[in-house]
């Protein structure tokens, strides 16, 4: 393995959603992440959370299947689990069960405590008790969730890694390991200090589509062109309003000020009419290239071929499955692009000969259940 994690070992429970994804960002960056899976299946080429991955099928119900566990987590750095509370302290994979130095993540959406910790939960609910769904959608409309982005994967994935690898920073100064606890509740509402911050000033309204970044400015929105696609604005500072403004042609009335608040409305109609006149595309090729802040609004087919996409190499093609290159990017320890997905426990003999099982051992433990 390359990349900057190389020197980490990780074993990941296989679940859904965030843990996968932490495990699989961790394996961009080099780290050798083994999933503990509960039956072997065929390898998946589209299920991407997976790549990069090494996987085991154990069933941790049996005696011999929990001592492969244990056995990997006796050399593991890190341990991944998304379970409701509870769970694997009942299969005796607990924290008090684990090696001292391991640092064992866990990944759930309310927490380990409270009185919700144990109830079922998804990307909608957890965002709902943050306050930011609320936030987000038309005025007149109910709130839209934007897909599963910012629960599971900005307050949940990024967190838990985040607790991960400061972890491992400081098991370097103790020499000793510790849980790290990332609930989707807590990490949602640590994204939104600077909302806080304009609530607690008075400069943001508790109120859908009434404010600076929630669509209600004419600067910072998205507007339909003639081909029925679409174009985003995000001219935010004075300076790049201007050029905005000056280079699409579009009204501001004398005397009106960006941020008047009363104008938005009628403001955001009459720019509207203007970027009805002219397809996405004319318009990025009138706009490319300045400080006006804006971008196409591309589709998933269509975000891969863009210019600056391209250039960077963000997309990659892997046995005809489009997907993100690793990132972030280092200048000496840069990850390799990843493969295909393997089959789930398709290493299943290869890891546990490493642990000393030979051949013998390992067709009895299948035989008698152990390895799935």
């Amino acid at each position: 393995m390359t990349g900057p994690l190389a020197s980490l070992q990780v074993i990941e429970f296989s679940g859904l959603g965030p843990a996968p994804l932490a495990g699989q960002l961790l394996a961009d960056l080099g780290a050798d992440v083994i999933t503990i899976d509960r039956k072997s299946a065929p390898a998946d080429r589209t299920d991407i959370n997976r790549r990069g991955k090494r996987s085991v099928a154990l069933n941790l119900k049996s005696t011999d299947g929990l001592a492969v566990a244990k056995a990997l987590l006796s050399q593991a750095d890190i341990l991944i689990e998304g379970f409701r509370p509870g769970v694997m302290e009942r299969l005796g994979l607990g924290p008090s069960d684990c090696p001292e130095r391991l640092i064992y993540g866990r990944m759930t959406g309310w927490g380990q405590t409270g009185p919700w910790a144990e109830t079922a939960g998804h990307d909608i609910n957890y965002l709902a008790m943050t306050g930011a769904l609320h936030a987000i959608g038309p005025a007149d409309q109910p709130p839209v969730p934007p897909l599963n982005l910012v629960a599971d994967f900005g307050g949940g994935t990024m967190f838990l890694l985040l607790g991960i690898l400061s972890a491992v920073i400081e098991r370097g100064v103790s020499g000793k390991g510790q849980v790290v606890d990332a609930a989707m509740v807590d990490g949602v509402p640590a994204l939104m200090g600077l909302i806080h911050g304009m609530l607690a000033r008075g400069t943001w309204q508790n109120a859908r589509g009434a404010n600076w970044l929630d669509g209600a400015a004419p600067f910072y929105r998205c507007y339909a062109c003639a081909d029925g696609k679409y174009i985003s604005v995000g001219a935010l500072e004075p300076q790049f309003f201007a050029e905005l403004v000056a280079k699409a042609g579009l009204p501001v009335p004398d005397g009106v000020a960006q941020n008047d608040t009363a104008h938005w409305p009628a403001q955001s109609a009459a720019f509207a009419e203007v970027f009805k006149r002219k397809s996405r595309d004319d318009w990025m090729a009138l706009l490319e290239g300045s400080d006006a802040c804006a971008a196409p609004v591309l589709d998933f087919s269509e975000a891969a071929a863009h210019p600056q996409n391209a250039a960077r190499d963000v997309f990659y093609e892997e046995d005809g499955v489009t997907q993100a290159s690793p990132a972030p990017r280092f200048s000496r320890t840069q990850a390799t692009r990843p493969t295909s997905p393997p089959a789930v426990g398709g290493d299943t003999d290869d890891i546990l000969g490493t642990l000393g099982y030979d051949a013998k051992t390992r067709a009895r433990m299948r035989d008698e259940g152990a390895l799935t």
